[in-house]
């Protein structure tokens, strides 16, 4: 299965969709904002198959994250997640390095079909 980075600053969220990807036997990583995932994508030297995080997030929001992560590793999948319409907007231009938003609340199904998509892109 795939090694994901999980990037999101709520801990109900975080461990919720964790334990959700891990229900398709994936490996999940977390981290607790932008900032943090960055590190977490350089420790790991770009090693992982997909990257799902949410867009509005303290110190580095996840658009940010996503152009740097893009930058560094070019093959990386990148998911989004907001609940904010305005944040989705954002995302629009961003079309040709992110596969898709999850706009929330979604469901685990929504979450589960949408990575699997995403990995078989």
């Amino acid at each position: 299965m795939a090694r994901i980075l999980l990037v999101d600053d709520e801990d109900t969220v975080r461990g919720f969709l964790k334990r959700g990807l891990e229900l398709d036997g994936h490996t999940v990583v977390t981290a607790i904002d932008g900032s943090d995932g960055l590190d977490r994508l350089s420790e790991a030297g770009g090693g992982f198959d997909l990257m799902l995080t949410d867009i509005r997030m303290p110190l580095m929001d996840g658009i940010a994250l996503s152009l740097a992560a893009k930058r560094d590793y070019p093959d990386l999948t990148i998911l989004l997640m907001t609940g904010f319409a305005d944040q989705r907007e954002r995302a629009r231009g961003l079309d040709a390095i992110v596969t898709d938003v999850l706009t929330k609340p979604f469901s685990l199904a929504d979450l589960r079909s949408t990575v699997t998509r995403a990995l078989a892109a």
